[in-house]
């Protein structure tokens, strides 16, 4: 296959891909590069994927097993939480939480600990049971939650082998609805954090860094009441887009309105294009205690970001074990930023609000732009075990690449 971009077109994959069709083929693939890299749906906006040979799984098989009585399902290929919920609904099954939008793949969400949001809810990876590996010798292992390698091994971060397999938890099925409240003055929802963000089991907040929060979208289970007001902000009686600009077409149904978890977690329905389509991503995570004081240092550079940004969202995710996961150790608040589809931009606006949120420990999303290099390591208290766990399962650096070594290895 020739040269190709990932999914918001803003990075041009370096290496040849390849695509094969089973497992077999993966492993003659991997036997036969220096270096190699996996991707799926490629939805991540830096070079974390890149590499000499990089292999498109999405020609693998795509099955799921599920099994009701252990509660689990075992995932194969490049399966994306959007071909996933089908599969769980014929068996009145769910998993815990969801990205805001479902066409990821479960494997690439879980290898860089993408999240969805809610004070209790754990990244998307903590719902893993088990991860099978194909490994550079050509084995396939299988590590699961009593193997002593497991909390290093799920965000691995595609430096330990190509994941072939993933089994899941699940628990029932539920329904939930959701509304948005708009134009909330932004100091009163930065001292209020607390209580606002435990209005819903997810709460999401949108703004530009200015005077204003400009939406919150409260989901909440069906059973529970939603608030008649939050600040003086009624619900909104239409639909929104959480860029206010762009159609709510793309968007679940809001207002209120109750429909399955699949269909309200995320922000943005499988069949649309999320989000803007064209645009940057960055992601940043802090402990959320500093968040009244983030957020005032993030509304200090808001002319630095204005030209770039297109909207920020401001989300929590709670604390969990897995070694290189952003929210490793504490509960956490989850500053998106949705940048223009301009590199430099983005790039000078992410390192803009790195700068700011420095003094509160932030770490970035691995999958997203950032100024990624060695001492984004600082706040990662296993960082050398799971640099020592790479060098074990891979000890040719065969799954490594520029992006990796230019943290890992500097």
């Amino acid at each position: 296959m020739g040269q190709q971009r990932n999914w918001a077109e803003n990075h041009e994959y370096a290496g040849s891909i390849v695509r094969p069709a089973d497992v077999d083929e993966l492993r003659s693939i991997v036997a036969g590069a220096d270096r190699v890299r996996a991707l799926s749906t490629r939805h991540s906006f830096n070079a974390c994927a890149d590499g000499d040979v990089i292999v498109d799984l999405t020609g693998l098989p795509t099955s799921a097993h599920i099994d009701p009585a252990a509660a689990s399902v075992q995932i194969r290929g490049a399966v994306t939480y959007g071909a996933l919920i089908p599969e769980l609904g014929a068996y009145d099954l769910a998993v815990h939480n969801l990205a805001s939008l479902p066409h990821i793949s479960v494997a690439g969400a879980v290898a860089t600990g993408t999240h969805g949001s809610g004070d209790t809810n754990g990244n998307l990876a903590t719902a893993v049971r088990s991860v099978e590996l194909l490994l550079a010798s050509g084995d396939v292992i299988t590590v699961g939650r009593d193997d002593p390698r497991f909390a290093g091994t799920v965000v691995g971060l595609g430096a330990l082998g190509v994941v072939t397999g993933i089994t899941l938890d699940l628990q029932p099925s539920w329904s939930m609805h959701q509304q948005v409240h708009e134009d909330l003055n932004i100091e009163e929802w930065a001292a209020n954090f607390d209580a606002i963000s435990a209005l819903g089991d997810s709460t999401s907040a949108f703004t530009r860094w200015d005077t204003t929060i400009e939406q919150l979208w409260i989901k909440s289970d069906a059973a529970r009441p939603l608030p008649e007001d939050v600040l003086g902000s009624p619900p909104s009686a239409v639909d929104r887009h959480p860029i206010r600009a762009l159609s709510a077409d793309a968007c679940t149904e809001q207002r209120g309105i109750i429909g399955s978890w699949a269909d309200r977690l995320p922000h943005f329905k499988l069949g649309f294009t999320p989000s803007a389509g064209d645009e940057v991503q960055s992601e940043f995570f802090i402990d959320r205690r500093h968040l009244p004081d983030a957020a005032r240092a993030l509304c200090s550079i808001e002319a630095v970001m204005r030209d770039a940004l297109l909207i920020s969202e401001v989300r929590t995710v709670a604390s969990d074990d897995l070694w290189m996961s952003p929210h490793q150790g504490r509960d956490s608040v989850a500053f998106h930023f949705t940048w223009v589809l301009d590199n430099d931009m983005a790039a000078s606006a992410a390192s803009a609000v790195w700068r700011a949120l420095e003094p509160f420990g932030v770490r970035a999303h691995w999958g997203k732009v950032a100024p990624f290099g060695p001492d984004v390591l600082g706040e990662y208290e296993h960082a050398d075990a799971f640099i020592g766990l790479a060098d074990d399962l891979d000890p040719e650096g065969r799954f490594r690449n520029e992006w990796f070594d230019r943290i890992f290895r500097s």
